[in-house]
């Protein structure tokens, strides 16, 4: 997993302001300086589908399948699959299927009943990332204590006086 965040504050309040900033933050937007992807109106949908969904007690009107996320972020599929693992690895979208018309539809829902949740889910993955990261820091600085010590120790126990004798 590879997470960058990036520092950023809206420009102003407005929705699609507010969550181009939101998805720069959690460094969901496209990597490359010359992408065209539009992932704040795929976030939006998502949240309004969510919304419906909820409202109308139908799970399947959240799920949207890849190639949907394609239109509305302005890519094509291929491409969204490739922009969909950072998604997935901060649990913000989850993967899903429902059966329609007798054909089972795979696509992917807000992992949450609002953004708010969805991105609750981001920041579980984060503070993991980071506790886990911490245990390592702690096991690496006891490490370097037992070998300082053991270093010590050889070299109290292994040296030896010299010593001259004299036939």
């Amino acid at each position: 997993m590879k997470i960058q965040f990036k520092q950023q504050e809206p420009i102003d309040n407005s929705t699609e302001e507010l969550a181009k900033t939101l998805l720069t933050r959690f460094g969901l937007v496209p990597r490359k300086k010359d992408a065209t992807a539009k992932f704040h109106t795929l976030v939006l949908e998502l949240y309004e589908r969510k919304k419906q969904a909820n409202r109308e007690r139908k799970p399947e009107l959240a799920v949207m399948p890849v190639e949907e996320m394609g239109l509305f972020s302005g890519i094509k599929r291929q491409t969204m699959y490739d922009h969909l693992r950072r998604w997935l690895d901060l649990q913000i979208l989850k993967k899903t299927s429902f059966v329609a018309n007798g054909k089972v539809v795979i696509g992917y829902e807000l992992n949450g009943n609002n953004l708010e949740g969805a991105f609750r889910k981001a920041e579980y993955v984060v503070k993991n990332h980071l506790e886990q990261s911490f245990k390592l820091i702690e096991e690496l600085q006891n490490e370097i204590k037992k070998e300082k010590i053991k270093a010590s120790q050889t070299s109290a126990s292994g040296a030896r006086p010299n010593r001259q004798y004299s036939p």
